[in-house]
Parts: C-alpha cells; structure tokens; sequence
C-alpha cells in the first residue's frame, strides 16, 4: 500500500511537470506581452517615418519581432534607407534594425 501511494505521488509530479514544460514560451513564438510591446515600437516607427519630410512620400513597410524591426519598400536613394534606419533605431524598445529598402 505504501509503494502504490509513493508511485502515485511520482506520476502526479512527472504530470505536473510535464504540463509546465509544454506550457513554456518558444523562440519561434511571441507571449502577448510582447507581442504588444512589438505593436507599439512598430506604430512608433511609423508615426516617425510618417512626420519625416523626407521620408513620408515613400510606402515603407514596418514591422517587429522581438524588439527587432523590419523595413521594405523602395525609395530613391541611399541617403532615404540610411534616414529610415536612423529613425527606427532612435525608437524606445527597438533592439536591432534589419534595414531591407531598396533603391529603385
């Protein structure tokens, strides 16, 4: 009687245990949190590349992982990529800047 109560005291624990390891976060999956928190740098870094007299004729396309952000779109010369990644990278929460505009 006394090993089945131990051998169930086992199983309940490898159960516990095993619900909290597949409820942890992933690398390839954001928790709401930050997903919010990459909502709000994304409208950020578009409200700035919007105000910016020299940038805001141009369709920039925005977005963030991880406090990483993303940019794409054209633009007419280097001196606009170097001016957008500028902006983004003066944004509260950006870590990184993957700057992918192209000159057309």
């Amino acid at each position: 009687m006394k090993k089945k109560g131990i051998l169930i005291r086992y199983v309940i624990l490898l159960v516990l245990i095993a619900t909290f390891v597949a409820c942890a976060s992933t690398r390839k999956h954001e928790s709401p949190g930050q997903y919010l928190d990459d909502t709000v740098i994304t409208s950020k870094v578009k409200t700035q590349l919007a105000n910016d007299d020299f940038l805001k004729s141009f369709q920039i396309s925005v977005e963030t992982y991880k406090g990483t952000v993303q940019l794409s779109g054209f633009v007419d010369s280097q001196t606009a990529i170097d001016r957008a990644g500028q902006i983004a990278r003066a944004v509260g929460g950006v870590k990184s800047v993957k700057n992918n505009l192209i000159v057309k």
